[in-house]
């Protein structure tokens, strides 16, 4: 066994004075109230362009940033926008969404802070989030609960936005109804005469909030036209999808929906590797539109996604914190079209 030496803990040096808006007014040749609207983007105060530069060239030198817990004591809330980590699997599409979303907030003067809250699930994870006293709250997916909702409001959050399929009492709701995206899918497959079609539902948990509305929308779809859906669990593996086309010509299905464009790849290389022609024998969409879809052969099929746009969620964040008295609002978000390709 190889022993590792204790070193000598080197003395620390002595620390800086942290720098104050009084040293960065001093460095600038400008008042401290000036410093605090230039860093705080008053825009009640009109500042000239040759200040502003000054100031924030002092505190670049200085090092300094402004205090946000002495900005909340003035304000009488924070500025924090508390968005909890999605707790299951999301694809590029809603990566691009929540980036869009945390800049259009931040071009609002709001700090946009993600919360990891592995293991905790519904009001359990309110009550943690309370705990760094948000303004506002988005929180993705189901699970909170009314009383979530009062516990996040008690401690001061104005604004609670829920992203998924139903509202909850008490917040704001952008509802997202998945079933639109599977009845794009089926209607798609129906007219071009594929009458006995799977669908793909992830094994992955978690997911069911998506697949399940997903697939009774192709049901809904298909209802009355004599056509079949059968229902293809399926893990997000090439082992699985493998074993899964071993099997294709037994189930007999001439068309799949893959629940999401990542599925559908897998899917049909699989179906490829085993001989089945795509879209000869199986006709194959996907959904969520990726750019990677395009670049295959045949080139993917697919439901076009189209989600709300961040810079109208923030602007509705805006509005209810500076109106929280207000009756929550409720916004249905999730369009839907297909993208006809080859696979299909």
């Amino acid at each position: 066994m190889v022993q590792i030496p204790n070193q000598p803990v080197p003395p620390s040096p002595a620390q800086r004075p942290v720098p104050t808006s009084a040293d960065v007014a001093r460095l600038a040749g400008v008042s401290r109230a000036t410093v605090s609207y230039v860093l705080n983007n008053t825009s009640a105060v009109r500042i000239s362009e040759p200040t502003r530069r000054r100031v924030h060239e002092a505190a670049k030198d200085l090092g300094y940033v402004p205090h946000a817990a002495a900005r909340s004591l003035r304000a009488g809330h924070s500025r924090m926008v508390l968005m909890p980590a999605p707790t299951v699997p999301v694809g590029p599409l809603y990566g691009q969404f929540f980036n869009e979303l945390q800049w259009a907030l931040g071009r609002l003067d709001y700090t946009v802070v993600q919360y990891g809250s592995v293991g905790l699930h519904g009001d359990e994870a309110a009550r943690a989030w309370a705990e760094l006293r948000p303004v506002a709250v988005l929180v993705p997916g189901s699970g909170l609960g009314p009383e979530g909702v009062a516990v996040l409001k008690r401690s001061g959050a104005r604004a609670v936005v829920t992203l998924g399929p139903e509202r909850v009492e008490g917040a704001h709701a952008l509802l997202m109804d998945h079933d639109r995206v599977g009845h794009s899918a089926g209607a798609h497959l129906a007219a071009r005469g594929r009458h006995r079609v799977g669908v793909v539902v992830p094994e992955e948990p978690g997911l069911e909030i998506f697949s399940r509305p997903r697939l009774e929308g192709v049901r809904r779809a298909l209802r009355g036209t004599g056509a079949t859906t059968t229902e293809l669990p399926l893990a997000y593996e090439e082992e699985a999808a493998a074993r899964l086309a071993a099997r294709w010509r037994a189930l007999g299905l001439d068309g799949v929906f893959a629940y999401n464009d990542e599925y559908a790849m897998l899917l049909m290389r699989a179906l490829q590797d085993a001989g089945i022609a795509v879209p000869d024998e199986t006709a194959v969409i996907g959904a969520d539109d990726l750019m990677l879809g395009r670049l295959l052969r045949p080139r993917l099929s697919t439901v076009h996604i189209e989600l709300p746009s961040g810079r109208d969620l923030a602007e509705l964040v805006d509005r209810a914190v500076r109106e929280p008295g207000a009756p929550p609002e409720t916004h249905e978000v999730l369009g839907a079209r297909v993208v006809h390709r080859d696979s299909s």
